[in-house]
């Protein structure tokens, strides 16, 4: 289908950008970029590698009441400096 756009200078210059970077022409950089921004489920996605971290260190049935004395201990400490 052939129509006019009239694109802003921001727009221009990201598609030029992306001409030069992906050596496409004017008009296959335009369909790129409309098809990429309607589309709903991107192609790229990203997947956190995982890692094995070995066995902890302390229970971790008990991890918040742990986090809590520690917490208790910060606030007790900087209440300690402050006299």
């Amino acid at each position: 289908m052939r129509t006019t756009i009239t694109l802003t200078s921001a727009a221009e210059e990201a598609v030029r950008k992306v001409m030069r970077e992906r050596g496409l022409s004017f008009k296959d950089a335009v369909n790129s970029a409309i098809l990429a921004g309607l589309d709903p489920d991107p192609v790229d996605s990203y997947e956190t590698p995982v890692r094995r971290l070995g066995k902890a260190s302390v229970p971790l049935d008990r991890a918040l009441a742990i986090a809590a004395e520690l917490e208790d201990e910060a606030i007790a400490q900087k209440q300690e400096l402050a006299k």
